[in-house]
């Protein structure tokens, strides 16, 4: 048995509810929780107290449509979103269902229990609510007035409740998993057909709002498997269309990955197509990117295959921090340390850190590594991100409209500057993804998403383009010749064969129009070299440089005052032509692209000229948003 899944399964439940961490969780979070009609009051009042017209915000814009373009557009969305229909929301105070999820994210403005208003600057372009499927049907029975028999255990849903999820998270975080019937006492057949209930009504939402070419859903859920310490070993399952299998295969019907994809392949019939995501690395006790499954059993070949197969994304950034990299394990960029949620693990430490095997890098290193051992690289996978939040305000990224991520623990900005386990001043307003498609719909995003011609931001909206071939031409940064760069090369995601000359990158990103300008675009190259694996960050285009050429550093200061950002810093667009200068045409490899704006202020910085207060001294004043593309691979020439 190996040392995780030994460590994992002595941190039983007990733990959790016994031990410093529930105390911890429940002195820090209790208080968060309105129980009465005047305790809902006073925190009303609370938000209308707050001064929301302390700093700068963009103006609302109307949709943008763009037509159809063999050169592809960048559409932004998330592909992580919990309604209503998830009982981790709906138990802190989340009200909004599934219409209204999707016409936030089609830029309806709204509110959430505690009186915070939301609303995105500009509409999202796709969307994806991704409901936990191991609650289907808890939160829809408890809707439903006409269920007497489990009135009783809804007395519990229909208020938010700190221990109600804590029992909760006890029952499903054994392994393997027990079922917990508590809402249905025994009755499976009317626990199933609450399942299938809450499917059907996610799918017919989804095609409600679908509007090819201005707007696009999936029909989508969250496969969400037991770990201790609320650890995240979970994956969202992305349909291409209306097919579907006729249930959603959750951590009760599958025990672990291997397990979902088989029985997905079996269940999702003819014409179906469907992908896996994986989310939050940094949560993943180092399961994200390693050899076995939560048991502890070694993947096989077909095992690898399969992931190969249906898993061409991961989400590497979202509200519980960065997973693309951590200061240690090979990596000595300080930008490792953006939006970091956990530290690195102490010897003997499994739980609450990060593993060698957590971080997406360290997973693209690996695959290096397994494609000299499997002969196929089976974690290929291009970099996106998207938010995760419980709030039902899918592309809610931006620093200034962060209202926590689940309703009352999260909200009003008082309780967002707490240090609390559940919304501790580390969390961030999450990502978005970036899909490079020829059109705004099911099939061309899906294809996309499947070639893995996708990059992640951190929020941001700035576009990112990334091309490599050793045809090339030359002049791309002068010409910005798309085109050419698509004819003679391959774009983000793609796969080039090693030439004796070193091939050529072109990349180019332009400024996210409602948000700061840029600092710089960086190269990150992993190789494998005589069976080890290697890292090294480049600097291949700057707004400003030093007296020798050297990028200088992304400290451009901000007002606090205001949180109004420099008007001389940065560039609106940058361009770099880029030969790797330690180029060996006999390493497996890969190259992606990192851009980074000059400073903006964080979410909690905002938060304080909301209340009038300094900003907090133990997190960073501002934030320098990013973006990261997916990877180009480079087979080395002796393969």
């Amino acid at each position: 048995m190996s040392t995780v899944k030994k460590s994992l399964l002595l941190a039983t439940p007990v733990v959790l509810l016994c031990g410093w961490f529930a105390y911890d969780f429940v002195e820090t979070n209790l208080k968060f929780i309105p129980s009465t009609a005047e305790e809902r009051a006073a925190i009303r009042e609370e938000v209308a107290a707050q001064d929301e017209n302390a700093f700068y915000q963009p103006p609302q814009s109307a949709r943008s449509v763009q037509p159809a373009s063999p050169l592809n557009n960048v559409y932004f969305g998330d592909l992580h979103i919990h309604s209503n229909l998830s009982a981790d929301a709906y138990l802190f105070g989340n009200r909004r269902d599934l219409d209204a999820t999707y016409r936030f994210a089609k830029g309806e403005s709204a509110s959430i229990e505690t009186g915070e208003v939301i609303e995105l600057t500009r509409p999202l372009d796709f969307a994806a609510v991704t409901d936990h499927a191991e609650g289907f049907g808890r939160v829809m029975a408890c809707l439903e007035p006409s269920t007497s028999e489990i009135a009783k255990d809804c007395e519990l849903v229909n208020n938010p409740n700190v221990l109600s999820f804590l029992e909760l998270r006890a029952n499903v975080e054994n392994r393997p998993l027990v079922e917990n019937l508590s809402y249905f006492g025994n009755d499976k057949a009317t626990e199933r057909q609450y399942h299938l209930d809450t499917w059907e009504a996610i799918k017919a939402a989804a095609e409600r709002h679908n509007e090819p070419g201005v707007f696009t859903t999936f029909a989508a859920y969250e496969y969400s498997p037991a770990m201790v310490d609320r650890g995240k070993h979970h994956r969202n399952v992305i349909f291409r269309s209306d097919v579907t299998p006729d249930y959603a295969v959750s951590a009760y019907d599958a025990d672990s990955e291997i397990d979902l994809w088989k029985q997905l392949e079996v269940t999702c019939g003819e014409g179906c197509e469907f992908l896996t995501i994986p989310h939050n690395p940094n949560k993943s006790w180092g399961l994200a990117f390693a050899s076995e499954t939560i048991d502890g059993i070694p993947y096989t070949r077909d095992d690898w295959r399969l992931r190969e197969k249906f898993e061409p994304l991961v989400e590497m950034f979202q509200i519980k921090g960065n997973s693309e990299c951590v200061l240690g394990f090979g990596a000595t960029d300080e930008e490792c340390g953006f939006e970091q949620f956990l530290p690195v693990c102490e010897e003997g430490q499994v739980t609450l850190c990060i593993h060698p095997t957590s971080m997406a890098r360290d997973g693209l290193k690996k695959g290096l590594a397994l494609k000299e051992s499997l002969g196929f690289n089976p974690l290929k996978f291009g970099l996106m991100a998207s938010t995760d939040t419980h709030n039902s305000n899918p592309g809610d990224a931006e620093e200034f409209d962060y209202r926590g991520a689940n309703s009352y623990l999260g909200s009003p900005a008082n309780n967002r500057l707490q240090d609390g386990l559940r919304q501790p001043k580390v969390t961030n307003p999450g990502g978005l993804a970036a899909v490079w498609a020829a059109e705004n719909t099911r099939d061309a995003l899906f294809d996309a998403m499947s070639r893995r011609e996708v990059y992640a931001t951190s929020g941001t909206r700035l576009s990112l383009r990334l091309f490599g071939g050793a045809d090339l031409p030359s002049d791309l940064t002068d010409t910005g010749d798309l085109a050419a760069a698509y004819d003679a090369g391959v774009p983000m995601g793609g796969t080039l064969d090693a030439t004796a000359e070193a091939p050529r990158l072109f990349v180019w990103a332009t400024q996210d129009p409602d948000n700061a300008p840029l600092a710089k675009i960086q190269i990150i190259k992993g190789w494998l070299d005589d069976g080890e694996t290697y890292e090294k960050v480049f600097d291949v285009a700057c707004a400003d440089v030093d007296a020798a050429g050297a990028c200088l550093a992304t400290t451009v200061p901000v007002d606090l005052a205001d949180c109004s950002w420099s008007t001389t810093a940065g560039s609106p667009e940058l361009r770099a032509d880029w030969v790797d200068p330690n180029y060996d045409p006999s390493h497996n490899a890969f190259y992606y692209a990192r851009v980074m704006q000059i400073p903006t202020c964080r979410w909690t910085t905002y938060d304080s000229l909301r209340l009038g207060l300094r900003p907090p001294s133990d997190v960073p004043a501002t934030v320098t948003e990013m973006a990261w593309s997916s990877p180009i691979w480079m087979n080395a020439s002796d393969q």
